[in-house]
């Protein structure tokens, strides 16, 4: 991400969420919460592409 981006980023969870370890915080119920998705509602494979994708993020808000 370009510098001007970043700085956009980041702000936008600072002004949301109070902090990236916030957001994190957030990121990681919404993993936990699809754990008790009921059947046939998405397919298994859709959940996993979902969940790496915010698992990424919150590894990435944490560095």
């Amino acid at each position: 991400m370009e510098n001007r981006q970043t700085d956009t980023f980041i702000g936008w969870i600072e002004d949301s969420y109070g902090s990236p370890e916030k957001l994190a915080q957030i990121l990681e119920l919404g993993i936990f919460m699809t754990f008790f998705l009921e059947e046939d509602t998405f397919s298994r494979r859709e959940v996993q592409d979902v969940v790496e994708a915010i698992r990424g993020i919150v590894v990435g808000l944490r560095k």
